[in-house]
């Protein structure tokens, strides 16, 4: 049997690699798992009172495009936050946000620009759905550098021409996974005007928009809003999972124009899988309280606190603007998490599992990803296990 040939030189998945990696090893200490992007702090009591009450309408098909109450919530939600005035027709509730950033790539890569193989522009180091989407589009995907000279986000403006003239797409994530960079006014207004310039859509993965350490970080829709860009120009993508600490919720959305929101909604048609209804009337709930998000926020500053103490003074490391995760710089980040793992049972994540070498390295290779989502007594006692153990 013959299979596309696009798959077939993907490395391993992250974790998969992880394990190959580590599992051989015995542990050096009581196991503290710090790889996973999985949030541990508790998510609102009422949600499983919320889910009991609508039980009954797992019985019942969910709305391809989601419940009309949850969109008109998320609707609100758009305009307490960014300020943005969407009408519910403009957001899809998604089962999951990789389904929808996999999907969006496939409903909205066009086969040609300028009779030429498109482009998808990705960050690197990246979350790696953005890169599946863009072969399984039949695109080529091109791994822009996100380094410490950049900021940590992608210089999107420093591609040759004959690149973004057949550019497609471009990711952007903001605060970033895996650094933390948030993506101010002013690299927003320069991305707008340079995918107005070369014709192409972005793709604003703001996940982590609601964990941030000083201010809310702008938005993708609110920028393109103030610049008076196309409405089709920018497609966001938002999610319960690290805002509400809900991940097996696998609820989320994406919001954007009438024609793309339109191409998303015939491709769900046929080969989506629409959020059943007792998840969607959690989700609505959810994006209506503010409560929760505060408390949640208020632990994570406890983490970046702790963290700017206990890495002080380290060479190379960068406090993160928001999300969860720290990249710290280490010489070789497998040798840095074997270390780890067989002489304190810290496991952490090598940052090259996370990038790719484009011709000039991978990005991640110096780097390791450590996530600050376990209960602040048990992430202190990993983050100094770390700094004891690599940097002293």
């Amino acid at each position: 049997m013959v299979f596309p040939e696009r798959f077939s030189n993907l490395p391993a998945y992250a974790f998969p690699r992880l394990r190959s990696l580590l599992d051989a090893h015995q542990p050096g200490g009581d196991p503290i798992n710090m790889t996973i992007g999985e949030p541990r702090h508790p998510f609102p009591g009422w949600v499983a009172d919320v889910l009991a009450r609508h039980v009954g309408e797992f019985a019942k098909y969910p709305p391809n495009q989601g419940a009309p109450a949850l969109l008109e919530t998320i609707s609100g939600w758009l305009m307490r936050r960014y300020g943005v005035t969407l009408p519910p027709e403009g957001i899809m509730a998604l089962n999951g946000t990789r389904e929808g950033l996999f999907n969006a790539v496939v409903a909205l890569c066009p086969e040609k620009k300028r009779g030429q193989t498109p482009a998808v522009l990705i960050p690197n180091p990246f979350y790696q759905v953005y890169m599946i989407g863009a072969l399984a589009a039949g695109a080529e995907p091109v791994f822009v550098p996100a380094t410490a000279e950049t900021g940590f986000l992608p210089d999107f403006a420093s591609l040759p021409k004959e690149i973004l003239d057949r550019t497609a797409i471009a990711f952007i994530c903001t605060p970033s996974n895996p650094q933390g960079a948030v993506a101010s006014a002013d690299y927003w207004r320069t991305l707008i005007s340079l995918a107005e310039k070369h014709d192409f859509l972005i793709f604003a993965d703001e996940c982590y928009a609601e964990i941030w350490r000083k201010s809310p970080p702008v938005g993708g829709l609110q920028m393109a809003a103030e610049a008076g860009a196309d409405p089709e120009r920018v497609l966001v993508f938002h999610s319960l999972s690290k805002r509400s600490n809900l991940p097996g919720l696998r609820s989320g959305f994406c919001a954007g124009g009438p024609e793309v929101m339109a191409r998303l909604n015939q491709l769900r048609a046929y080969a989506g899988a629409p959020l059943p209804l007792p998840l969607q009337h959690v989700a609505e709930r959810i994006w209506a309280d503010e409560t929760h998000v505060e408390a949640n926020r208020a632990l994570y500053h406890e983490k970046y606190a702790l963290a700017d103490t206990i890495f002080c003074g380290i060479d190379g490391f960068v406090p993160p603007e928001g999300g969860f995760f720290l990249w710290l710089p280490v010489e070789d980040g497998e040798a840095a998490a074997v270390k780890l793992w067989t002489e304190t049972g810290t496991r952490v994540l090598p940052g090259a599992y996370l990038g790719r070498d484009a011709g000039g390295g991978n990005p991640g290779a110096g780097y390791i990803r450590v996530a600050m989502v376990a209960p602040l007594d048990e992430t202190e006692r990993g983050l100094k296990r770390i700094r004891d153990c690599l940097y002293r």
